[in-house]
């Protein structure tokens, strides 16, 4: 369920539909389907979906941190990335965290302030942004600005603290979060049950292989050493001569460990 090739049937079944939007599209429509990606933990991961997209000749929109423990969206390998894929077609959006943030003026203050910074740093217009993990009061709030767009906006997303997947709304949102599909999946049906439809996708959690949520983490951790391998040998001479000892990663360590007789 979270493979490339269930991802491309995803595609494939807006396209047919004829409602794919993105957000600036959707506002002038009755029925849409929006395909939005909130990047948590792994760039290279969404970099990777965007060119499944690009074989299917779709495009979407993809939202990144600017205060991520994770990743650093403004290192050059990063920036390089983000860059192609702004200028293959793909929207980027700024992925606000609240950081613990509650004070509803100084929230607005901060997503304007985040988003001209990336503008600047990217040298491309950031228009868009969605909400880390967004609370109820803030989405409630249905925060918009002139000129800017927000993916948890009325037009978007229908605000119901206590919806379930089969709670009537004006705009169905399905998301993949935590590996488990809680409102509904992305299928034949449900596409045409609706219509008005945006799909959160976290491209962390999907690859060729489409794995279940344990092993997508133990994936996902043993890239993020390798990454940090990397980075270290790029930077410090020295540290060539000591790779050998790292080279193995975090799951082949694991998997030499042998039980205890």
């Amino acid at each position: 369920m979270f493979s490339y090739d269930d991802y491309r049937e995803i595609i494939r079944l807006i396209k047919a539909s004829g409602r794919a939007a993105d957000y600036e599209e959707a506002l002038h429509r009755d029925s849409f389907i929006i395909m939005r990606h909130d990047v948590e933990y792994s760039v290279d991961r969404a970099y990777a979906l965007s060119k499944v997209e690009e074989s299917e000749d779709f495009h979407s929109t993809y939202f990144f941190q600017w205060t991520n423990n994770s990743y650093n969206i403004l290192s050059r390998k990063n920036r390089d990335i983000v860059t192609d894929m702004h200028e293959r077609g793909h929207n980027i959006g700024l992925h606000f965290a609240l950081n613990g943030m509650t004070d509803m003026n100084l929230i607005r203050e901060q997503i304007r302030k985040e988003m001209e910074m990336l503008s600047t740093m990217f040298g491309f217009e950031v228009k868009w942004f969605s909400i880390h993990r967004p609370s109820p009061a803030v989405l409630k709030e249905n925060i918009k600005f002139p000129g800017i767009i927000n993916a948890y906006q009325d037009n978007f997303f229908t605000f119901n603290p206590n919806v379930t997947a089969d709670t009537p709304v004006e705009v169905k949102y399905l998301s993949d979060a935590n590996h488990i599909w809680r409102y509904g999946y992305p299928d034949e049906a449900t596409l045409a049950g609706h219509r008005k439809v945006q799909i959160l996708i976290h491209p962390f959690g999907w690859t060729k292989e489409g794995y279940d949520n344990c092993e997508n983490y133990r994936t996902l951790i043993d890239e993020k050493y390798t990454e940090m391998i990397n980075s270290i040998d790029s930077e410090c001479k020295d540290f060539a001569a000591l790779r050998p000892n790292f080279e193995a990663t975090p799951s082949e360590l694991r998997s030499r460990i042998r039980p205890e007789q």
